[in-house]
């Protein structure tokens, strides 16, 4: 007899494999981290993990869907909770930086998955989609500016975050609130607004 699969047990599962592998990723590199390594970071079979994910690149591209995902949800809702454009701005600036560690563990991942995609079609996919995920937050603040110019303030935006992201990781001892003002620096250059009068 077929065992039977509790839906929501099932997604719990997926998501505490899916976090296990996130942090084998973070530790040992995409390129060098097996389903064994994965497995023993969840404590469980290797089996349990073709059984969800099929496969090495499946698991690991579920892993970035899910990152991507969550922050994406974040960064939204933080958005649409805001009441001012300037509260957009700062909403958007501390999701993009959102804790040392956190920020750090996030940006790791996404490189090291970009530079396998690179030379793997299918994880690129993954990566498209992830673009088009920021694309449309992106597009979000740049139109605080209007929608004349929208598309061109997006890609500048994303670019300085992703600048100030490989900063982050090559910084030894990285100032969370220096980044976070760095950012909201130029992206207030980008929408072309006033910088605050920091004189008094």
């Amino acid at each position: 007899m077929a065992r039977k699969v509790n839906p929501i047990q099932d997604r719990a599962r997926r998501t505490a494999l899916e976090k296990a592998a996130y942090l084998a990723i973070y530790e040992q590199g995409y390129a060098g981290v097996t389903l064994a390594d994965i497995a023993a970071h969840a404590g469980v079979s290797r089996g349990t993990l073709v059984y969800h994910f099929g496969s090495r690149a499946g698991l690991l591209s579920a892993v970035v869907r899910r990152f991507t995902r969550t922050i994406g949800v974040a960064t939204r809702r933080a958005l649409r909770q805001a009441a001012t454009p300037e509260d957009k701005l700062r909403a958007y600036v501390e999701n993009q930086f959102y804790g040392v560690e956190n920020t750090r563990r996030f940006y790791t991942v996404s490189l090291d998955f970009l530079a396998a995609a690179t030379r793997d079609d299918a994880l690129m996919a993954v990566q498209r989609d992830f673009l088009r995920e920021t694309l449309a937050l992106d597009l979000e603040l740049a139109r605080l500016s209007g929608e004349t110019g929208a598309p061109a303030r997006a890609r500048q935006l994303r670019a300085l975050v992703e600048g100030l992201s490989v900063r982050f990781l090559a910084d030894p001892h990285p100032e969370l609130a220096a980044y976070r003002s760095d950012c909201l620096t130029g992206l207030r250059a980008i929408l072309g607004w006033p910088q605050p009068d920091r004189s008094g």
